[in-house]
C-alpha cells in the first residue's frame, strides 16, 4: 500500500515542546499566562496592527467582531456564499440576516458585483444602505480571504466607505497574505477593514489546535473586544459584569503552541509556494487541469491548492478525482457545499450566483502540508499524469 500522504497537517518541527513544557511547569494552562500576551504582541506585531485579541476561535472572533461592528437582529450582513459556514453563522448568532454574494475567480467575493449589488438593489438614506426588497439595513460586510487569496479590498473598501458599511475581515485562511502593490501596498490580510480575525485551527498555517485571533487599529475596539470574550468582567476581583460577555478566550497551552508556530511562519509559507509551483509547472502540462493563480500584486500565503478539473477536459470529474486520489492513498476535497443551499439559509436572498457554483462543481483541493516532501508532490502529479494510462 502506498504512504497515505494527507490534504493538510500540522508541523511541529520548532519550539512547541518547549513553550508547551514551559506553560505546565509554570502551572498556567487555562486563560491566563504570559504566552497569551506574548502570542498576541507577537501577531499584532507581524500584520503591523495596533494589538491583537487571542479567542477560542475563528468563529468566536467573526461572533465579537460582528458585535463590535454594532450588528444587531434588525440588521443585514453581506457575506459570501463560496466559503466555510463558519465565516457565516455568527450572522445568525446575533440574530441578523444574511444576503449571499458570488465570488471572483479569485474565489473571493466579487467586488463588481458587490457594487452592483450596492448601487442598484439598495438605497443610501441618512448615512445608512438600506435593503429596498426588506427595507433593512445594511450594516456590515464579511469579507473571506479564502485559501489564502485576498480579496479584491481596493474596490470593496471603496464601496464600504461610499455606504458606511462596516468590513469584518475574515482572514482564517490568510495570514501572512498582504498587497506587494497598489492602495494598500504592504497592508496583511485582515488589517484592511475595521476588524479581522484568524484562525488556527489545525489545518491552518500555523495552529493552536483549536483558537482564533481578532486583529484590529482601533484600540477601543480591541479593548471591547478583550472584554466581552472574558465574560465581560468589569471587576476581575469581585466578578462585577456590566453585560453579557462570552468565554471566548485562548489557553495559555494554546498560545504556547501558536508562538512557537509563528516563529516559523515565514519559513511554511517559503514551502507552501515551492510546492505550489512545482504543482503548477507539472500539472499545466495536463490537458483539463489547471491550478487556480492567486491575485496579482499580492504575496500569498499559499495555504490551499485549488486545482480546477475540466471534466470534459481532463476525463474525469472533480467526484471521481477525489475518489481516484483516495484509492492511491492521497486525501483531497471538494470546496464547501455553497451556503446559499444549506438548510439553514435556504430562504435568504441571494444575489446573481454564477462563479461560484462553476468553482464548487469543478474544484479539488489537494495536498498542501507544509511537511510535505518532494517525493510527496511528485506522486501526487504522477498520479494524476497516469489518470488516462490505466
Amino acid at each position: 500500500m502506498n504512504k497515505f500522504i494527507p490534504l493538510s497537517v500540522p508541523n511541529f518541527k520548532g519550539n512547541e515542546l518547549k513553550y508547551v513544557t514551559e506553560a505546565i511547569e509554570a502551572e498556567w494552562v487555562s486563560t491566563g499566562g504570559t504566552f497569551i500576551t506574548q502570542f498576541e504582541n507577537k501577531t499584532s506585531e507581524y500584520v503591523k496592527a495596533s494589538g491583537a485579541v487571542a479567542c477560542q476561535s475563528g468563529t468566536a472572533g467573526i461572533h465579537i467582531a460582528l458585535m463590535l461592528c454594532g450588528v444587531t437582529r434588525e440588521d443585514e450582513v453581506i457575506v459570501p456564499t463560496l466559503t466555510f459556514i463558519a465565516a457565516v453563522n455568527p450572522v445568525r448568532y446575533i440574530g441578523a440576516q444574511p444576503i449571499f454574494m458570488d465570488c471572483d475567480d479569485s474565489l473571493t467575493i466579487d467586488s463588481t458585483k458587490l457594487k452592483k449589488f450596492c448601487d442598484e438593489e439598495c438605497y443610501f438614506e441618512s448615512g445608512k444602505l438600506i435593503n429596498k426588497l426588506t427595507r433593512k439595513h445594511i450594516k456590515a460586510i464579511i469579507i473571506v480571504h479564502v485559501f489564502g487569496n485576498i480579496a479584491d479590498m481596493e474596490e470593496i473598501m471603496k464601496v464600504a466607505i461610499k455606504y458606511n458599511l462596516k468590513v469584518v475581515e475574515d482572514a482564517t485562511e490568510a495570514l501572512g497574505t498582504y498587497y506587494t502593490r497598489g492602495k494598500y501596498k504592504d497592508k496583511y490580510a485582515g488589517t484592511i477593514g475595521d476588524i479581522g480575525v484568524y484562525s488556527f485551527n489545525g489545518n491552518k498555517i500555523i495552529t493552536t489546535g483549536g483558537g482564533g485571533m481578532i486583529v484590529s487599529n482601533d484600540k477601543e475596539m480591541l479593548k471591547r473586544a478583550k472584554h466581552l470574550t472574558t465574560q465581560a468582567k468589569s471587576d476581575e476581583l469581585y466578578y462585577t459584569h456590566d453585560e453579557v460577555g462570552y468565554n471566548y478566550r485562548m489557553t495559555n497551552l494554546q498560545a504556547a503552541l501558536g508562538l512557537a508556530q509563528i516563529e516559523q511562519l515565514e519559513k511554511f509559507i517559503e514551502i507552501k509556494k515551492y510546492n505550489y509551483d512545482l504543482y503548477k509547472e507539472e500539472l499545466s502540462d495536463i490537458r483539463g487541469l489547471e491550478i487556480l493563480n492567486f491575485r496579482e500584486g499580492t504575496r500569498s500565503n499559499y495555504w490551499f491548492y485549488s486545482l480546477l478539473c475540466k471534466d470534459k477536459e481532463y476525463g474525469m470529474n472533480k467526484d471521481e478525482a477525489i475518489k481516484y486520489l483516495s484509492d492511491k492513498s492521497i486525501q483531497s476535497r471538494p470546496i464547501w457545499g455553497l451556503i446559499h443551499e444549506q438548510k439553514p439559509y435556504l430562504n435568504c436572498q441571494t444575489y446573481i450566483i454564477e462563479r461560484a457554483e462553476f468553482y464548487a462543481d469543478n474544484v479539488v483541493n489537494i495536498p498542501c502540508s507544509t511537511n510535505l516532501s518532494k517525493k510527496d508532490v511528485e506522486y501526487v502529479i504522477e498520479c494524476f499524469k497516469n489518470v488516462n494510462r490505466e
